[in-house]
């Protein structure tokens, strides 16, 4: 049996292990190591009655969209709602956040966030919807500035820590996930206004719901700019955090946490359409 039939064939611990091994080669194990430990979350303070704790790559994915000049914006996958604090916080005071979720169950988790985690004069420029995100782009009138893409993913280091999900685990996950990702950027994209600014992110570690997403997208549409992604916007009024700036990949960068304090993983693409 050829070694690449022999790795779509492994599952569970060991195909997971196999399979993540070939990406990272000698790293894995550190990797690996560092992804069992506790995730380090830092405190968000919006102003709201409540903190909203969340990692510090994920407010450094969510800085990373430009926000100045944008009067609509869209969190297109928004749940549990942290980066949805982050851009409210954020946005310019004429501006208004559409902040959507497919599941019922993680909407009412968002809706909480919302209300709990903002002041007055922000939370009522945030709207909460439920809806498919790949069928957002059906209606004419959803057009954005802005729009953050936090595409539901692999999420290795949940899979790695809870047995349950680790003996379940084969390589068709990603590849179903990687369709799903792509039917969710591409509407996405159809959305963004001429001139507008995405972010695509994933807590994912493989490239295929990374970056070979994004070479999807640039393959499908000529109007497609890949930015370098700074920080954008200044939360030191919000949190304390380091925020951490990752590896630079071949089209965005990926927060690891064996090099980034425990941070991530955490991937992030700044496109801009030209």
């Amino acid at each position: 049996m050829k070694q690449k039939d022999k790795k779509n064939k492994l599952s569970g611990a060991e195909g997971f292990d196999s399979y993540y091994s070939e990406i990272f080669g000698s790293r894995w194990n550190l990797l690996k190591s560092s992804l069992y430990g506790e995730n380090q979350l830092t405190e968000f303070n919006a102003g709201g009655s409540e903190s909203y704790f969340l990692d510090s790559a994920s407010v450094r994915a969510a800085v990373t969209l430009p926000l100045k000049n944008a009067r609509t914006v869209l969190d297109m996958c928004a749940a549990p709602g942290g980066k949805t604090i982050v851009l409210a916080s954020c946005m310019e005071e004429n501006a208004g956040l559409l902040a959507n979720e497919r599941s019922p169950e993680r909407k009412i988790r968002l809706f909480h966030s919302v209300q709990n985690c903002l002041p007055e004069n922000v939370k009522k420029r945030v709207n909460v919807i439920c809806k498919d995100g790949a069928t957002l782009c059906l209606a004419e009138s959803n057009r954005f500035d802005r729009i953050l893409l936090d595409a539901p993913c692999s999420s290795e280091r949940h899979v790695l820590c809870d047995l349950n999900y680790l003996k379940d685990w084969s390589p068709s996950r990603i590849k179903t996930l990687a369709i799903a990702q792509w039917s969710l950027l591409s509407s996405a994209w159809r959305m963004l206004n001429v001139d507008g600014y995405m972010v695509y992110s994933t807590c994912a570690l493989n490239p295929d719901e990374n970056d070979n997403i994004i070479k999807k997208l640039l393959k499908k549409f000529d109007d497609v700019e890949i930015c370098e992604p700074k920080i954008s916007s200044d939360v030191s009024g919000f949190c304390n955090a380091v925020l951490p700036e990752g590896e630079k990949t071949e089209f965005g960068s990926h927060v690891l946490p064996d090099f980034c304090n425990g941070a991530g993983p955490l991937y992030f693409s700044l496109l801009h359409k030209i």
